[in-house]
């Protein structure tokens, strides 16, 4: 008999549905007690009068008054149940709360959300006020349907007890959000100007350049036939020249680095180098056929560019001032711009050409170390980096509206960024890596932009006609646009806070020093 036993406990070992001689599991107490309950009420509802049932249901509502009970009853309250039991509500499971219910999920609502998860990839070039302008609408359209969630829940994840700390809670509740102590201030850009001065007759005319501020601070316009100084300092306003003849104009004007002379450009193809300070003129450099409409100064050297396609190089310390002759362009050269190390000449014209000539091109045979073709439209807006001498920043006409980066070095393009507006003129920060642009047709703004992200970080509108022309204060601070609507509007753009620069200064000389310190070691 006893190897029989032995075999019926194996046999009941190797079946693994059997049942087990520990306690019964949950859901089968569970079941039990139901069953329970629902005998109890059977009897209660079939003899409802027996003082048996009666003195049960008394001393179970003696022992637990306020007792709620586990299972709901269908069955309605009877007569002999004390008042005090039936206040209790049964709260009836509504289901699982990790199961999403389809009573509350707006389904189209989330398969807009999920298929138009994707950012619109035009949405960087908006401006600001344009993306707040569409937020505005599509609250004002869907209200706060927007907002909702895909997946919806009918019920929330219980609480926490009280005094509950969660060890992970620190981990992952970390905010990528710098702390105030260490974010940078981001300074605050007027979007009005400080201030609106007339240009009355001044020309529409993309390919000229009738503005241009020195160093003393003055501001040189170009109205028709006359060039006026305005000084920024105490608001003078002195007329400079006249055209002889009243069918004649101004076509460009260009300040020498240190401020005392002003190159001027006129329709009748001469250059003429005027003296401030004393008012008059001191030579009228001639060459050219046509108009010259832009000029540049690399130290005693004035490049000028004509109608004809030529650019001449005059120096005006000689009495043959012309030096050297290029011949690059098909077209109008209306943008010149020479780099600051003095090495590159950059040139745009309207055949869509941009060159970079090397300094040392004295003959006419002369070609440029870089042609570039990627432009679509005429080259007028031409920009040199003031921390990166060989980057050039080069904008295109209505039919491009492109800025591109160059550099003059290697030949290589390194940016392109499409503006949806002509571009007319260009210039860079001194004290950000930051550059303003200003455009034409169809938005007629100057716009900020971060370098080399090349993210919008302020647009400036007033303007209502294309920005022909901008130039830069001597401090770097303030911007000055010329629009063919006849004014000119002053930008405060780049303010420096005083106390930084002041910390910017103080490195820089220590720097300065420890060099000298280590020199002299040696």
């Amino acid at each position: 008999m006893a190897h029989l036993n032995f075999e019926n406990d194996v046999n009941s070992l190797l079946r693994l549905d059997a049942p087990t001689k520990g306690p019964a599991m949950r859901w089968q107490r569970k079941a039990a007690e139901a069953s329970c309950n629902n005998s109890i009420n059977t009897s209660q509802c079939l003899t409802p009068m027996k003082t048996s049932n009666k003195s049960f249901n008394a001393s179970m509502t003696a022992k637990t008054p306020s007792k709620t009970p586990k299972t709901p009853r269908r069955s309605k309250t009877p007569a002999g149940k004390t008042p005090g039991k039936s206040k209790t509500p049964s709260k009836t499971p509504s289901g699982d709360r990790f199961i999403p219910s389809r009573s509350t999920t707006n389904f189209d609502v989330g398969h807009f959300k999920i298929m138009n998860d994707k950012k619109d990839p035009e949405i960087h070039v908006l401006s600001p006020s344009k993306l707040e302008q569409q937020k505005a609408i599509a609250e004002n359209l869907n209200g706060h349907l927007m907002d909702s969630k895909i997946l919806s829940y009918t019920t929330k994840p219980p609480q926490a007890p009280e005094g509950y700390q969660n060890n992970l809670r620190v981990l992952y509740s970390q905010s990528n959000k710098t702390p105030g102590s260490s974010r940078k201030s981001t300074r605050h850009i007027s979007s009005l100007p400080e201030r609106i001065l007339d240009a009355p007759d001044i020309l529409d005319d993309y390919y000229l350049n009738l503005i241009d501020w020195s160093c003393n601070n003055h501001l040189a316009v170009a109205l028709h036939g006359s060039v006026y100084l305005w000084n920024a300092g105490n608001g003078e306003i002195q007329k400079l020249m006249q055209m002889e003849y009243p069918e004649d104009y101004v076509s460009s004007v260009s300040w020498i680095k240190e401020g005392n002379y002003l190159a001027i450009g006129t329709s009748v193809g001469e250059v003429q180098l005027w003296d401030v300070a004393e008012g008059k003129r001191l030579r009228n450099m001639k060459g050219h056929a046509c108009r010259v409409c832009s000029l540049s100064w690399n130290s005693f050297i004035v490049s000028s560019g004509s109608r004809t396609g030529h650019i001449h190089h005059h120096d005006v310390r000689m009495p043959n001032h012309r030096i050297a002759v290029l011949s690059g362009h098909t077209q109008e050269v209306c943008g010149l711009a020479w780099s600051p190390c003095g090495r590159y000449l950059a040139s745009g014209g309207n055949d869509n050409l941009l060159n970079i000539w090397n300094a040392t091109v004295v003959n006419e045979t002369s070609s440029p170390i870089h042609t570039f073709t990627q432009h679509q439209a005429a080259v007028k807006a031409l920009s040199w980096c003031p921390w990166q001498p060989s980057v050039l920043a080069s904008g295109g006409g209505t039919a491009d509206r492109h800025i591109r980066f160059w550099n003059a070095t290697t030949g290589a393009l390194l940016n392109s960024v499409d503006t949806r507006s002509q571009v007319c003129s260009i210039l860079w920060s001194k004290e950000y890596k930051e550059l303003i642009s200003a455009h034409g047709f169809a938005n007629n703004q100057l716009i900020i932009w971060k370098y080399p992200t090349m993210t919008k970080v302020c647009e400036l509108t007033g303007h209502t006609s294309r920005v022909l022309h901008m130039a830069m204060s001597p401090d770097g601070t303030m911007v000055v646009s010329a629009a063919a609507d006849e004014t000119l509007r002053l930008w405060r753009c780049f303010a420096v806070d005083n106390s930084r620069k002041k910390e910017k200064s103080l490195a820089s000389s220590k720097i300065a020093s420890n060099t000298l310190m280590r020199q002299s070691i040696r």
